[in-house]
């Protein structure tokens, strides 16, 4: 029961620093990842938040997922998709937090934004409770259909780019920086948080680190 405790707030942990780090990328104002572009574009063509249409895409998103795999998606992938959204708006809304004037401020405050997202993924993921609705429809399309992960992440986030751009979503040099490096940077944080994890939650020395995660069913 405890360990449960310590996983869940491990969870939610990685969760909230993802999200700031999400909130510093856009804040930056040199672009924004491909699914934060369609957020943004949402927002601006029909209003509401950008915290608000994660959510709503998070919906639609964990819905294709769930019907690809035929059967309910994990509870964490719940949680992730509801709390991710608020905390987005949260910090969107903290005063202090704005853009720098300066290109060299920008340009510190994208590679902050983009190592404190790379860890926070490493954490949430590391509770091994669930992914989020836009990783497990990747995985899901890599499992049902045999397609290759980076193939597949990349036709996902050059679609929702596109459409994003068409929205009005913010698409600069950062967008590329973030696309480019972000799978490398928490190809080093997350083996690190999970061997964490493993010694002092499961206990197993890490052996699960390189194991592919299954969308429903954990690592």
């Amino acid at each position: 029961m405890e360990k449960n405790i310590f996983r869940y707030l491990l969870f939610f942990a990685g969760l909230a620093v993802m999200s700031f780090g999400i909130v510093l990328t856009i804040k930056a104002d040199l672009g924004a990842a491909p699914w934060d572009v369609l957020h943004i574009g949402l927002y601006k063509q029909f209003g509401l938040s950008i915290g608000s249409w994660s959510v709503i895409v998070g919906v639609f998103i964990l819905g294709l997922s769930s019907a690809i795999m035929k059967q309910w998606p994990r509870m964490g992938s719940f949680l992730n998709m509801i709390f991710v959204g608020p905390c987005i708006d949260l910090f969107m809304a903290v005063p202090w937090l704005s853009t720098p004037d300066t290109l060299a401020g920008k340009l510190a405050m994208l590679i902050a934004g983009i190592l404190i997202l790379a860890l926070g993924m490493g954490i949430y993921i590391s509770a091994r409770i669930g992914v989020g609705p836009r990783d497990s429809l990747m995985l899901a399309l890599h499992l049902k259909k045999g397609w290759k992960i980076a193939h597949v992440r990349l036709a996902m986030e050059t679609i929702v780019l596109f459409i994003g751009f068409i929205l009005g979503g913010p698409v600069h040099l950062g967008t590329l920086v973030i696309t480019a490096s972000i799978g490398h940077v928490t190809g080093i944080t997350l083996p690190l948080c999970r061997k964490l994890a493993d010694r002092f939650l499961f206990q197993n020395g890490g052996k699960t680190a390189n194991r592919i995660w299954h969308p429903n069913k954990g690592v």
